[in-house]
């Protein structure tokens, strides 16, 4: 099998798939474009293209590695925006602040990530369905499952952010595009849910990291599926998803899964693919991006993000200062110990002067640890190296999983000892002591376990605590569970706003 090369491949794919549209803006529909797409698909190697293609949105650098954590925290009660100042990536910062609106908030790249996904998943299929000259059947079956997996995928997220949406199940045409409606979110669902069943028996099991690291497996789109499930209250669907995914509580299932017994080394760049990985999306320093390549580039850029700004000193470079932890979370985290790998204390290190910094807005001098931009792994390559940072996101790791379990088990009734013991093998891989597996605990140890991966703001909109919680920062309920449609999608097309936009 080839090597699973996004960024080799990208350069090639990035103008070949963009000929189906869901609506007009994100995929516009290209005469040359489609010339190109028709006499595509013409063997194997064309085929693994276009499957890199259908992957690739998941890592659209302005999206999802600095937007689908990033913006994410800049929405919840752990952090502020942050930045050089109010006006400093506004996308964030009415988000943080709720004052968003349809033309101004984060939603229009949300939007266009996904449906490009959609898009270029649909057309894959659909080739995949009218034959693909030599490629064989376990590939094409394989092909299809990856597929259907990316389709959920990125549907999910859709429906989740959004809640009304049009669904696409095959490649449109221009008319369609604009006579396309939102349909019930149920329907949504039910198509990610009957996508991932249809994709998991045809996934492999494992995969060789070296050679196709980022690729789904069957563990990856049962994971998937618990959440989905979950996000419906289908508490028992759910947690028998997880069961299958996460194994003994502890141990290694049958997916090779295991928690790391060293809780930094998760988020290690040297320590990609580790078995605590579920779903990771990669990034790399060997692609030497500069300014010219915005929103293409293929390091991480989340990491200078992240930084503090100005920062001369020991152990870090300088960044940029968004998404400062507030105080009222570091004085809950300052107990556990995770703290020293979760939160970044530069003024500490100004304090003993060991360091010094510029006060970036909202400062609170504490920063995110998991993604800072160490020394020690700064491109030394072409390009400019805060734009080519090494570090991968984990979208779903295995004590997510746990504890997503350990929640399901609860609020279904289930196995209250199995939930016990997937949440203290949580806090046993930091030396923590048991405790009783209530939904406070449970919330509780996620806030803390998964600190500034951009599970916050779902977990209280999904579990109906925004509203209370997040009221200081001028959170709405019936309004701000979801993103307002992006205005460009309503012009000249049967899209409806999302209620209180």
């Amino acid at each position: 099998m080839k090597r699973f090369n996004i960024q080799a491949i990208t350069a090639v794919t990035a103008g070949l798939l963009i000929i189906t549209a869901c609506q007009k803006d994100f995929l516009e529909v290209d005469p040359k474009g489609t010339l190109l797409e028709s006499t595509y698909y013409q063997n194997p190697d064309q085929a693994f293209a276009g499957l890199v293609a259908a992957y690739d949105p998941m890592g659209f650098e302005t999206v999802n590695t600095y937007h689908n954590f990033g913006a994410l925290n800049s929405a919840s009660d752990d952090h502020v925006a942050g930045g050089g100042g109010s006006a400093d990536m506004e996308t964030w910062q009415v988000w943080s602040n709720y004052t968003l609106d349809p033309s101004k908030g984060p939603q229009g790249d949300y939007w266009n990530r996904n449906f490009t996904g959609v898009s270029r998943t649909n057309v894959l299929l659909s080739k995949i369905e009218t034959g693909i000259p030599g490629l064989d059947a376990a590939t094409t079956s394989r092909y299809t499952a990856e597929a259907k997996f990316l389709r959920a995928y990125y549907y999910f997220d859709l429906v989740r952010l959004f809640k009304n949406v049009p669904l696409f199940t095959a490649p449109v045409s221009t008319d369609e595009i604009y006579n396309a409606t939102q349909v019930a979110p149920e329907l949504i669902y039910a198509q990610v849910e009957k996508d991932l069943a249809d994709a998991i028996p045809n996934l492999p099991l494992t995969v060789p990291a070296a050679m196709e690291g980022g690729r789904v497996t069957q563990g990856t789109a049962k994971a998937l599926l618990g959440k989905v499930l979950l996000y419906q209250k289908k508490w028992t669907a759910a947690a028998q998803q997880f069961a299958e995914v996460n194994g003994t509580p502890g141990g290694t299932s049958k997916y090779g899964y295991k928690l790391l017994t060293n809780f930094a080394d998760i988020f290690k760049p040297n320590n990609k693919f580790n078995s605590e990985s579920i779903l990771e999306i990669v990034k790399t320093t060997q692609a030497n991006s500069d300014w010219g390549s915005w929103g293409r580039f293929e390091g991480n850029v989340a990491v200078t993000m992240f930084g503090p700004r100005g920062y001369s000193g020991p152990i870090y470079v300088s960044g940029w200062s968004f998404n400062p932890f507030l105080t009222d979370f570091v004085n809950i985290m300052k107990k556990d110990p995770r703290y020293p790998y979760t939160v970044a204390d530069v003024d500490s290190l100004e304090k003993i002067g060991k360091a010094s910094y510029e006060k970036g807005y909202l400062n609170s001098g504490y920063f995110i640890e998991k993604f800072a931009p160490k020394l020690e792994y700064q491109s030394k390559g072409g390009g400019i190296p805060e734009l080519n940072w090494p570090n991968d996101y984990i979208e779903i790791r295995l004590a997510d999983t746990y504890l997503m379990e350990a929640e399901a088990l609860v609020q279904g009734g289930g196995d209250l000892v199995r939930a016990a013991a997937l949440l203290n093998a949580v806090r046993s891989r930091v030396g923590l002591n048991p405790t009783t597996a209530t939904l406070d605990n449970i919330y509780l140890e996620r806030r803390l376990e998964l600190a500034s991966e951009g599970h916050r703001w779902y977990d209280l909109v999904r579990t109906g605590r925004a509203a209370s919680v997040l009221a200081s920062r001028g959170f709405k309920a019936g309004k701000h569970e979801i993103l307002p449609v992006p205005l460009s999608e309503l012009t000249n097309t049967k899209l409806v706003q999302n209620p209180g936009y």
